[in-house]
């Protein structure tokens, strides 16, 4: 019983022993071995390949439709409204009458102030021909010919004021308010319509000084409307306004749509969407802004070169996002590190394990 027990210990001795051997042979053998000693060397970062890429800004912004020329028709004159010939919608032309006013009294007027006209022009006549014969005196003269002026003067007055009773139309427009109806009375600068000219409609948009460089009178801009999503239209810049808002400084841009724009459908009203490219940038190197380091020299990359980093000096222009421009410094085709250098050294060798891009 002891011999078997001995010899089953000797066994499990000898097994114990080759597996630790076997151990041995798979941390520190000379095949298939993984030492650290075998290991990648360097320190693991990402990196990014330098390509150009656009970098351009795009202005999104939106407005209203209006008319640039809208009118305030008043009246000129006090009175009783006798006909109202045009309502709301109604196009007119520059010329046409809207409204008639009674001015039955200035009509009136009008008559005595010619009769008066009359008179004295017969009076300046016999007097001119009597000073010519020499028989009244130059004073006699004078007289006469001022009484002709101021009856003159009288009657240009009352024609006015007869005029004053009939509203034209002073362009070609569309009605787009009426205040008035038959028999109301209005005063002198009551509005009796509002006018507006559907061959200048514009978009006024709101666009930040730090963009408002960008932009030029007469430039090109791609409009879509909500109302007509399938018929874009191509506005131009109007007018830049002198100043910005002194609170949110917003500079206003006027946007004027094409003249037949109403005629393709477009209301005053509706709104209008820029979707419109500026600081153009299409080609532009550049590399993640968080790898740009900066020295008393100036700013810096690190270059990856054989495993190894090697600052490199740049140019840096603009930031769109995550990424800067260089203007000078890189080629396309170079790998640099793509995170923040800040704890990096030159020439410190490191092993690529991600890439950024």
């Amino acid at each position: 019983m002891s011999m078997l027990v001995t010899r089953h210990s000797r066994l499990l001795g000898g097994l114990l022993a080759t597996a630790l051997v076997l151990i041995a042979c798979t941390e520190s053998g000379p095949t298939g071995s993984v030492n650290a000693s075998d290991a990648p060397a360097g320190t693991p970062i990402a990196a990014v390949e330098i390509q150009p890429r656009d970098l351009s800004r795009s202005l999104n912004t939106s407005g209203t439709v209006e008319a640039r020329v809208r009118i305030r028709l008043a009246s000129r004159t006090s009175g009783t409204v006798d006909q109202v010939y045009v309502d709301v919608g109604d196009r007119v032309a520059a010329g046409d009458a809207l409204v008639e006013l009674d001015v039955s009294e200035e009509q009136a007027e009008l008559r005595r102030a010619r009769a008066q006209a009359d008179e004295a022009r017969i009076n300046y006549q016999r007097t001119a021909e009597l000073r010519e014969r020499g028989v009244n005196s130059p004073a006699d003269y004078e007289r006469a010919l001022a009484q002709l002026q101021v009856a003159d003067s009288e009657q240009a007055l009352w024609q006015t004021r007869v005029a004053f009773g009939r509203i034209h139309a002073p362009r070609n427009a569309v009605i787009t308010a009426r205040h008035v109806e038959p028999g109301e009375a209005v005063q002198a600068q009551d509005t009796l319509f509002e006018l507006s000219a559907m061959d200048t409609l514009i978009i006024p948009l709101a666009v930040s000084e730090l963009d408002i460089r960008h932009l030029q009178v007469d430039q090109p801009v791609p409009i879509t409307l909500d109302a007509l999503p399938d018929a874009p239209l191509e506005g131009r810049i109007q007018r830049i306004h002198p100043a910005a808002d002194a609170t949110n400084r917003l500079i206003t841009v006027d946007i004027a749509l094409p003249a037949d724009a109403a005629d393709q459908g477009v209301r005053p009203g509706y709104l209008g969407r820029v979707h419109l490219t500026i600081d153009q940038r299409p080609d532009a190197l550049a590399v993640p802004a968080a790898a740009v380091g900066e020295h008393d020299d100036g700013r810096y990359v690190y270059l990856v070169q054989e495993n190894r980093l090697q600052r490199r000096m740049i140019e840096p222009g603009v930031t769109r996002g995550d990424w800067t421009e260089v203007l000078s410094g890189l080629e396309p085709g170079d790998v640099v590190l793509a995170t923040n250098p800040i704890e990096m050294q030159d020439g410190q060798q490191v092993r690529i394990v991600g890439w950024r891009g």
